[in-house]
């Protein structure tokens, strides 16, 4: 099922905020700590793009946190948008959801960017385009948050990947079966390569922030 399939199915997506906390490590700290990263650089009105909003997780959080943020959050699932709006309650005043990609983005300036649990969807060259766009429309020294599935440099992935299956299916020993599906249909990179990818976006200072598993996350600056 390619990844768009997959967020525009009814059952996965009436799941998403159940099931998600349990497949990421540390998900709601994670959050917090991209939301902590951003506010580091950003106004206390700041403007903040999300990319691959749909679920409203980072959102709500986000919003909650910063009573004064403007948040946009795009999402190519309708599905998931819907769910994200259901999920925002009383903070949704402070969100625009628009349906599409990166490229589909108002121009800003932003004043800092998340793209959570997305990249990993993407082949090199659209995770290199996406995170060009998105360093388009940031203002100068504005932070980019993103964190997805990667493998630690030199380590073994299937071996990575079993661990993270383990841990969202409560089990001792993952299923080779969910294994295998996972590094064959998601391209994922090594920590070594995530980081050159981003650099070579534009960003500078990449740091990691967030390590989980098969899971990593960096903050870097426009």
């Amino acid at each position: 099922m390619r990844p768009l399939e997959a967020f525009s199915n009814p059952t996965m997506v009436a799941n998403y905020a159940e099931s998600t906390p349990r497949k990421v490590p540390g998900l709601a700290d994670m959050q917090r700590m991209a939301m902590l990263l951003l506010a580091e650089q950003a106004p206390a009105t700041a403007n903040i793009l999300v990319l691959g909003a749909g679920g409203g997780l980072e959102l709500k959080l986000f919003a909650e946190a910063q009573p004064h943020w403007q948040l946009l959050g795009i999402d190519p699932s309708a599905a998931m948008l819907d769910l994200a709006s259901r999920a925002l309650g009383a903070v949704q005043r402070q969100v625009t959801l628009q349906q599409g990609y990166i490229d589909t983005a108002p121009p800003g300036p932003f004043d800092g960017a998340t793209c959570l649990l997305t990249l990993h969807f993407l082949a090199p060259d659209e995770r290199l385009h996406t995170m060009r766009q998105i360093h388009q429309r940031l203002r100068p020294g504005a932070k980019l948050v993103v964190a997805h599935h990667s493998c630690p440099p030199g380590g073994d992935l299937t071996l990575w990947l079993s661990r993270s299956v383990a841990f969202a299916n409560d089990a001792a020993v993952a299923a080779a079966p969910a294994v295998a599906a996972m590094a064959g249909h998601l391209p994922i990179l090594s920590a070594t390569e995530d980081e050159a990818l981003i650099r070579k976006a534009g960003f500078s200072d990449v740091a990691l922030f967030y390590a989980a598993f098969s899971f990593r996350g960096w903050v870097a600056t426009a």
